[in-house]
């Protein structure tokens, strides 16, 4: 029976399922079905509420990666978790060192209590002799599953078998799962793809034909088809291809009707990750499946891809622009990047990540500016606020105090009434989880009914409490706001004894800086910079400090006028 301590606190009892495909071969007991029914039973008999379920369908025991056991860490990490039960050690996992380490040291620390159902684990009754043999025994198995499939696979692939899932452009058939087909809708896009690459299209060149007739690429393509493949889902845009995309198409010869097998490898049951194989150590097959693309067309763009002039990768001392990360685009949120002029290597200018034209992105202009203009814009920024310092310190310290003090006060308020309401509602759901309990127990309520609203109230209550651990939080942000203001004057002065700006007292004075697309024409052109500062943001400088906006000539006939923030009154 679950304590007298825990069963009056209000902390979660975590009940947690795992099923990886090597454990099927155990039949139907550790379905995850049969798993939750066991636990659930085990729970209500001994007393244990306020239950949830961590479940992990499909993964491996030797990873500890999963999203359901990562989600039950960060619950722990928040102080929910009281009590973690699973139906027996090997569902925790199956490499001993590990799961030694969670129940030996992990769990103990955050005050966790354990228990394995069927191996009569429970960390209430101190340790368990046999815990450690069983984790042993565990892994011991996962490394003989390992084998056998390791076996198993190296067999199939050596018959011919194709050991991956079909590339785009391909399909399993009905009647045969192991033998591939053509897939009438991607692979005439395959051919198409292969083409253009032979009329000397670039890769992202060819990605943005695709977009434009918005022909979805192959991840969105296969979820539109209902198949699972791994890689990301949530590019925003299904039809956007990417120059990587193109290139790993242009690559595959199993568009010649060719199967390879061991393209890649894991070093170890324990470790999942896929690596590249060496050439030598593939098996290819010639001609088995129905070829999207002829052999002598394949050779032909892998000469032309082979020919192309790779960029040299940067050095990795290369030195950052020290405005990289600060800047954004006024209009879409989104960075800026910095670039080097390709014809010439002295001009070094930021363009938002988003353009459309050049980066097929939503954002309908470049948003260019030189990076030597935004140096200057902010240095001479800084040298009025340097200037305005040394003529009258009070009034610069007033300026910044009343700029924050009355959004801080009002922002206090807020965060003050968020706190009070989600605390008087985490005390009522308390209250109605016990009288919901209470009624349970007295037979006034269905067990189903119990479990159901249990569960809803438990989730309401760790919702608050993040809720309100995050306004507290933000609230000690506020708090300390003045000592903000202190160090931010301390870097004005700083400034003030160097006259120069660096990369570490950049970051120290400023958030980030909105850059505008420019307006007009000509030497007539002007671009707004808006720059927000640590700790007071915008600083409107009074008109006795104004000083001639910068303006630069950037070629012949054309000229920028930067105006910095904006000047009060």
């Amino acid at each position: 029976m679950q304590s007298t301590e825990k069963s009056n606190h209000p902390s979660l009892t975590a009940l947690y399922c795992r099923l990886s495909r090597d454990d099927g071969t155990e039949g139907d007991s550790n379905s995850i079905s049969n798993q939750k029914r066991m636990l659930k039973k085990y729970a209500k008999e001994n007393g244990f509420a306020n239950t949830r379920f961590y479940i992990d369908d499909g993964y491996t025991g030797t990873n500890f990666n999963r999203p359901g056991f990562q989600k039950l860490l960060e619950d722990i990490e928040l102080g929910y978790i009281g009590t973690i039960i699973v139906k027996d050690m090997s569902r925790l996992g199956r490499d001993y060192l590990t799961v030694g380490y969670y129940t030996d040291t992990y769990f103990p620390e955050h005050e966790v209590r354990f228990i394995a159902v069927n191996d009569c684990v429970d960390s209430a009754d101190g340790e368990n002799e046999l815990a450690p043999f069983r984790n042993v025994m565990n892994e011991m198995y996962a490394r003989d599953i390992s084998r056998k499939v390791r076996s198993a696979h190296r067999i199939r692939g050596n018959s011919g078998e194709p050991l991956s899932q079909p590339p785009y452009g391909y399909m399993k058939a009905a009647e045969n799962k192991k033998r591939w087909i053509l897939d009438p809708d991607a692979a005439p896009i395959v051919r198409r793809i292969f083409q253009m690459a032979l009329e000397g299209k670039g890769n992202e060149t060819i990605a943005r034909i695709l977009e434009e007739e918005r022909v979805l690429n192959p991840m969105a393509y296969w979820h539109s088809k209902g198949l699972k493949r791994a890689g990301r889902t949530d590019q925003p845009n299904p039809y956007k291809w990417s120059k990587t995309t193109i290139a790993s198409i242009l690559r595959q010869q199993e568009y010649c009707g060719d199967i390879i097998n061991f393209k890649t490898y894991s070093k170890s049951f324990k470790n999942k990750k896929r690596l590249a194989n060496a050439e030598e150590n593939w098996v290819i097959f010639r001609n088995v499946h129905e070829p999207i693309v002829e052999r002598d067309l394949f050779e032909q763009v892998q000469k032309l891809t082979g020919k192309t002039k790779r960029r040299a990768p940067k050095k990795e001392n290369a030195e950052k622009n020290m405005f990289c990360d600060l800047l954004y685009c006024a209009d879409c949120g989104k960075k800026l990047w910095f670039h080097t002029n390709a014809n010439n290597k002295s001009i070094h200018y930021f363009s938002c990540s988003n353009y459309k034209s050049d980066y097929r992105g939503t954002c309908q202009t470049r948003h260019y500016i030189r990076a030597d203009a935004v140096e200057q814009v902010v240095q001479m920024e800084m040298q009025r606020m340097a200037a305005f310092l040394l003529e009258d310190e009070d009034a610069f310290v007033d300026l910044l105090t009343e700029k924050s003090n009355r959004d801080i006060h009002l922002e206090t308020q807020r965060l003050l009434r968020e706190i009070r309401t989600a605390t008087d509602r985490c005390n009522t759901v308390i209250s109605l989880h016990e009288k919901l309990y209470e009624d349970n127990a007295c037979g006034k309520v269905s067990d189903d009914w119990y479990m159901e609203q249990a569960h809803r109230y438990e989730v309401e209550r760790m919702e608050l409490k993040d809720k309100i651990r995050k306004a507290q939080e933000e609230l000690k942000q506020l708090e300390s706001a003045q000592t903000g203001r202190d160090h931010f004057v301390g870097a004005i002065r700083r400034f003030l004894e160097m006259q120069t700006l660096t990369p570490a007292l950049l970051r120290e004075l400023i958030d980030h800086i909105d850059v505008y697309e420019t307006e007009g024409k000509g030497k007539n052109r002007t671009q707004r910079l808006t720059i927000h500062f640590r700790f007071v943001d915008v600083i409107d400088l009074p008109k006795q400090v104004q000083s001639d906006n910068l303006k630069l000539d950037l070629r012949q006939g054309v000229a920028v006028e930067y105006i910095s923030s904006p000047v009060s009154a």
